[in-house]
């Protein structure tokens, strides 16, 4: 095996259009690719600026609907600024940052589809 790096989680989504609005609008992802595969599917990628790992936005289907905890963890710079601006925007976040003894802050929130996805405090990637 010569596996060298995750490139891009699937997350489930009814509406591609709507999800891409969500992820490029609200969380301010860069849309990478949008092309059609034929069947009147499209292969729908974004990320976060500079990250290597993307996220695709799939259609969700009856063996993987939308709706689920993604296990998708995402960077900040300040989770609760992050928070707080996610929150006046009208996301379904968690009530309060999460704070534990010697864990970085965190919180949940959910995309349009109900998708989980985790919001991590931590050093940029380029100081990592």
């Amino acid at each position: 095996m010569k596996i060298t790096q995750v490139t891009t989680v699937g997350v489930p989504v009814t509406d591609q259009d709507r999800a891409l609005e969500f992820y490029t609008g609200t969380l301010g992802l860069a849309k990478r690719m949008d092309v059609p595969m034929g069947g009147g599917m499209r292969w729908v990628v974004v990320a976060p600026a500079g990250s290597a790992a993307t996220i695709a936005l799939e259609l969700a289907r009856p063996d993987r609907p939308a709706g689920t905890d993604t296990g998708i963890r995402l960077t900040t710079e300040d989770a609760e600024a992050d928070h707080a601006e996610l929150s006046a925007r009208g996301v379904d976040v968690d009530p309060e940052v999460m704070r534990w003894p010697g864990v970085p802050p965190m919180f949940a929130f959910r995309d349009p589809d109900g998708n989980r996805l985790v919001l991590v405090e931590g050093m940029p990637p380029s100081q990592a």
